[in-house]
C-alpha cells in the first residue's frame, strides 16, 4: 500500500520553526496498529490521519507511543493540507473526533484558528514527584482532564527548568504544563509528556485549552499572545469564548512524500 504523506511545521511561520506533524488524509481508516506503527516510524510528536465524512472530516491522532484525545498542532497541520491540497475552495473545515467532538478551523487571513472545547481543570495539591521531576517548586498546581498544569512567577524560571525525564515518566497524566506571565507575551510555558514518548513537545495547541482560561482570568483578558518557550518554538493567539477556546497560528509545509508498507 502506498499513501501521501505530508510534515508541516505548525505555529510558526517558517521552516525549522514551530511543531512539525505528520498528515495522512485516507480514503478508510486503517487498522489501528498500522497508524500505530506509522506514527512510531515518523518520530514527530503527532502523526494526523483524517476521512472525509460527507461534510466533515473524521480526524485522530498519534504520538510515537499512543493514541491522544486532542492535538493542537496536527489539527492545524491538517487544516493545512485539505485547504491548500484537497479543497482550495473553501474557508472552514469541520472536523470530527471520537474523542474530543467537532472541532473547527477557520482560515483568517493569514493564519489558521482552532475552535476547540475549553478544559476543564481546578487547583491541586501538587502529586507525589512532580517537584521532584520538574526540579523547580511552582506558586501553585492545577489539574485538567489529561494534564498537570504548574504556575510560576516570571519567564526566567520556565526557561531555567530542567526535568528529570525519567521521574516525569512516573506521573500518571499525559503531560506536565509548565507555564508563567510572559516578556513580550501575556504568558509562556513549556509542555513535557515522556509518558507519551514526547520529552518537551515543541508547541501544543491542546494545552491552550488550559491555559487560555487561566491566564484570561489572571490577566482579565480575552484575547492573548502566547509563545511556547520550546528550541523550536511556537507563537499562538488565543481567545476565550467562555465554553470555547479559540487558538490560531500559521503553518508552513517542509514535506510532501509518500510511504510504502
Amino acid at each position: 500500500m502506498k499513501l501521501k504523506l505530508y510534515q508541516i511545521d505548525a505555529f510558526t511561520d517558517k521552516v525549522f520553526g514551530g511543531n512539525p506533524a505528520a498528515v495522512c488524509i485516507l480514503e478508510k481508516w486503517l487498522e489501528d496498529n498500522i497508524m500505530q506503527h506509522i506514527a512510531q516510524e515518523n518520530n514527530l510528536a503527532e502523526t494526523a490521519f483524517a476521512v472525509k465524512m460527507k461534510n466533515a472530516y473524521e480526524i485522530r491522532w498519534f504520538t510515537p507511543e499512543t493514541e491522544v484525545d486532542l492535538c493542537g498542532h496536527a489539527t492545524l497541520a491538517t487544516a493545512y493540507v485539505v485547504f491548500n491540497h484537497y479543497e482550495t475552495n473553501i474557508d472552514t473545515i469541520r472536523f470530527f473526533s471520537s474523542k474530543s467532538g467537532d472541532l473547527t478551523v477557520v482560515k483568517k487571513a493569514d493564519m489558521l484558528q482552532l475552535d476547540f472545547p475549553r478544559d476543564r481543570f481546578h487547583q491541586v495539591e501538587a502529586p507525589k514527584g512532580i517537584i521532584e521531576a520538574v526540579g523547580l517548586e511552582p506558586l501553585e498546581v492545577y489539574l485538567g482532564k489529561t494534564d498537570y498544569m504548574l504556575i510560576y512567577k516570571s519567564q526566567k524560571a520556565i526557561e531555567s527548568i530542567k526535568p528529570n525525564f525519567h521521574l516525569l515518566d512516573q506521573i500518571n497524566c499525559r503531560g506536565v504544563i509548565v507555564t508563567a506571565p510572559g516578556d513580550q507575551v501575556d504568558f509562556v510555558s513549556r509542555f513535557f509528556a515522556p509518558l507519551c514518548g514526547i520529552p518537551e513537545d515543541p508547541v501544543t495547541g491542546s494545552a491552550h485549552t488550559t491555559l487560555t482560561p487561566y491566564w484570561s482570568k489572571v490577566l482579565g483578558k480575552k484575547a492573548l499572545k502566547a509563545h511556547q518557550l520550546s528550541s523550536r518554538g511556537g507563537q499562538l493567539y488565543c481567545e476565550d469564548h467562555g465554553e470555547l477556546i479559540k487558538i490560531a497560528g500559521k503553518a508552513v509545509p517542509y514535506l510532501i512524500g509518500e510511504i510504502e508498507f
